[in-house]
């Protein structure tokens, strides 16, 4: 699935992600693949687990974006693009 950081809690290292108005989509620091982070208003990937807790996203990561200058990356030498992660 696919999409944004709703609210993000960095004492608590967790967060929620948008459900175009369903039920909240739970995410933990723990379940995050190559950040530490999350920011919100980024688009995120995940998969969704229903448990007793409710919905929870696991190996969430972000999402491949454009990079600032509008252009796809790519090319030689080129690093994705990677907004609101802190390695």
């Amino acid at each position: 699935m696919q999409t944004v950081v709703k609210k993000w809690f960095r004492d608590k290292d967790s967060g929620f992600l948008d459900n175009s108005g369903g039920p909240e989509i739970t995410v933990r620091k723990a379940d995050l693949v190559d950040c530490q982070f999350l920011k919100v208003g980024v688009t995120v990937e995940f998969e969704c687990h229903i448990e007793k807790q409710g919905l929870i996203a696991r190996k969430v990561r972000l999402a491949k974006q454009n990079t600032p200058n509008g252009k796809k990356g790519g090319g030689h030498n080129s690093k994705p693009f990677r907004f609101g992660v802190m390695t």
